[in-house]
């Protein structure tokens, strides 16, 4: 009896920290492209928005390197920031936005780890944009 128990109560935990993930990764591309929007030089925006990215997944020690997202030395997705060029959709004449895109590979690099035999649903891949206008 404790055995089910136990393994529905791990499946809630595992999926919960998989959703908490998800809404960081998230939150990490938004804060992206709000420090690139923000940082006037032009030569720093990617840095600036590279260090946001990184801040934002601190906690699960993932953090942008180049177009990499590492957990240690383990390459577990990309971190595409764009340089400041048009805006989709189309925001108007002289308007121009950076855009960070962030995918990580959570079906090979899982958050928490999985037991034997016990397959979760949870998506193998967690991509998320975020596109913020830069003066």
């Amino acid at each position: 009896m404790i055995v089910p128990l136990m393994l529905i109560l791990f499946g809630i935990i595992s999926y919960g920290v998989m959703l908490s993930f998800r809404q960081s990764l998230s939150q990490a591309a938004a804060e992206g492209a709000r420090a690139a929007a923000v940082t006037f030089v032009e030569a720093d925006k990617k840095a600036q928005a590279a260090s946001a990215v990184t801040e934002a997944l601190e906690s699960f020690g993932v953090r942008c390197e180049g177009t990499s997202l590492k957990k240690d030395t383990t390459t577990v997705g990309t971190c595409n920031i764009s340089d400041p060029g048009a805006c989709t959709p189309a925001a108007g004449t002289g308007v121009r936005c950076v855009t960070v895109r962030l995918t990580f590979d959570y079906g090979n690099h899982s958050i928490v780890p999985t037991l034997p035999g016990v397959g979760l649903v949870v998506p193998d891949t967690l991509t998320y944009e975020a596109q913020a206008r830069v003066s």
